[in-house]
């Protein structure tokens, strides 16, 4: 556990997006969306122990402003925000039985590390997330970034790597030059590295079909970082070389309204309670089942709604609410 009284402090790092949901053919009112906007607030409301930046590239020509109240009041600092004279990251997300299909309308600059404040530089993290949506985090940023930062540990959303976006067209297909370069920075990033991603990224990433092949493919590294794959209903795989994989189950949800976000939030409360834990095998488990409740939930309701607190989710823990 952690020795200090200081608050675990988390770095979030990625495009804000606009969303714009399409449900069986419904368009509802564009939203905020976005891997730093959902991390962010479901960990907010789970916790307020914890001390949250974004680091964001933000297009002021289509970009409401008023998006962003809901994370102003939630006291997450945005300080770590630039405001470009450009469209910002726009998606239409059409969902039709259980699957989307997502187009890229219009995009924010890359992020630049130079960008960075210097009061983030010379207060670090325990914990920065790295969620790009459109491959807007380069190498060179991450090299700079771990320069800086040598002690944090740095968390990895895959599916904003591995996008493949061709005419606005967002798919997840194996490129060799996309795979490689992921490859370059997970070597890079090393024992410090969690790094989540879905069945399919994650598959895609190891060039193995079978999961349990795809996750062993992980223990070929030569270093100890962490291995997280989240199967939906199946619940999520974890690796360590050297530890047994662990088997987590999903948490029973009393109804699924909206899947948006739901892997954002297990991160999200993976990461924050591994960064407060005394990170045995153990206790990484226990770490894993928290995410995985705090999940459950986000499905009951569209954005925010679906968030909820901690004693909320050991609840659903403590009933063993889970698919079985």
């Amino acid at each position: 556990m952690r020795s200090s009284k200081k608050k675990p402090s988390i770095f979030f790092v990625g495009h804000f997006a606009i969303d714009t949901i399409i449900r069986f053919k419904k368009e509802h009112k564009p939203t905020l969306g976005g891997s730093v906007s959902f991390g962010s607030l479901s960990l907010r409301t789970y916790t307020k122990d914890v001390k949250i930046s974004i680091i964001s590239n933000l297009g002021s020509l289509n970009f409401d402003r008023s998006l962003l109240d809901i994370v102003q009041k939630n006291n997450i600092d945005l300080n770590g925000i630039k405001w470009t004279d450009t469209n910002n990251t726009n998606f239409v997300l059409d969902y039709f039985n259980h699957s989307r299909s997502l187009t890229l309308k219009s995009r924010s600059p890359d992020l630049e590390f130079e960008d960075i404040p210097s009061e983030y530089l010379n207060n670090p993290p325990d914990v920065i997330v790295l969620a790009p949506l459109c491959n807007e985090i380069s190498f060179d940023y991450i090299d700079k970034m771990l320069k800086n930062f040598p002690d944090v540990y740095v968390g990895i959303d895959l599916q904003g790597f591995i996008r493949k976006i061709e005419n606005g067209h967002v798919s997840i297909e194996r490129d060799e030059a996309i795979i490689a370069n992921m490859e370059r920075i997970i070597n890079l990033i090393g024992d410090k590295l969690i790094l989540k991603g879905s069945e399919e990224e994650m598959k895609i990433l190891s060039g193995e079909n079978d999961i349990y092949k795809a996750m062993n493919h992980f223990d070929y590294f030569d270093f100890k970082g962490i291995f997280i794959m989240t199967l939906g209903e199946a619940g999520s795989l974890i690796l360590k070389k050297g530890e047994k994989i662990l088997k987590i189950p999903a948490f029973q949800s009393k109804g699924v309204i909206d899947e948006t976000g739901a892997g954002d939030v297990y991160f999200a409360i993976f990461l924050y309670e591994f960064i407060i834990s005394d990170k045995t095998w153990n206790s990484i488990e226990k770490t894993a089942w928290l995410a995985s409740s705090a999940a459950s939930f986000n499905v009951e309701a569209t954005g925010p709604d679906g968030f909820q607190q901690k004693k909320q989710v050991k609840s659903r823990i403590d009933k063993n609410k889970y698919i079985k």
